[in-house]
């Protein structure tokens, strides 16, 4: 795609948003209230907002390769921070994405630069898993199931931040894993249960 193309897209559709409701950016410009906060991918073939069918001002979106959350990564703390403390948002998301590269990467025993200490933590996930994984005989299955673990590990280490535990005592706030299928166009809901998962080691992380 030309660069240029991007600015006529912009004005064709500024024009449509202000055809169907001429006071959109006047509202969109006094401030946002998202009820979402969703972590995802920044694969590119993996657009958040369209993906969910929703309008601008309506979901908080943080993305990275795999759809991480490190502890020592001060951006995806930083956001969670803002979104649940200062947006106040209701629903917090991680969503992978099925033949995630990220996750195809670290799978692989191949010297990546600069991006081995991100990887790292995806091939923690497996550690974490191995016996289950390695169970797996094909490997696309076992590629999609990382994704899923992966998924469900930084769920996991959402809930281990304060901000996360003081909300969800004083609001409520909920945490959810989802993974998209590229191949399908449809998003899946990983039912994850927390409270089993967590029954054992919690106490470890309770802070707040």
């Amino acid at each position: 795609m030309e660069i240029h193309q991007i600015f006529k897209n912009n004005r064709q559709w500024a024009a449509n948003k202000l055809k169907r409701d001429p006071e959109c950016f006047k509202k969109l410009s006094e401030g946002q209230h998202p009820a979402i906060l969703y972590i995802g991918c920044c694969d590119s073939r993996v657009s958040a907002e369209e993906l969910m069918g929703v309008a601008p001002g309506e979901v908080f979106v943080h993305r990275n390769i795999a759809n991480m959350v490190p502890n020592t990564d001060l951006n995806v703390m930083s956001v969670i921070n803002y979104a649940v403390r200062h947006l106040q948002v209701q629903h917090v998301v991680v969503c992978g994405h099925y033949y995630c590269g990220g996750v195809k990467a670290a799978m692989q025993q191949t010297d990546m630069g600069l991006l081995n200490p991100w990887l790292r933590n995806i091939r923690d996930v497996y550690r974490l898993h191995q016996d289950e994984l390695n169970a797996i005989a094909s490997e696309e299955n076992r590629y999609k199931r990382l994704v899923e673990l992966n998924v469900q590990e930084q769920c996991i280490n959402v809930i281990k931040t304060a901000v996360i535990q003081k909300a969800y005592k004083e609001r409520n706030v909920r945490v959810h894993g989802w993974v998209f299928d590229v191949r399908t166009g449809m998003l899946h809901d990983l039912q994850i249960d927390f409270d089993r998962i967590l029954q054992h080691i919690m106490q470890i992380y309770r802070i707040s």
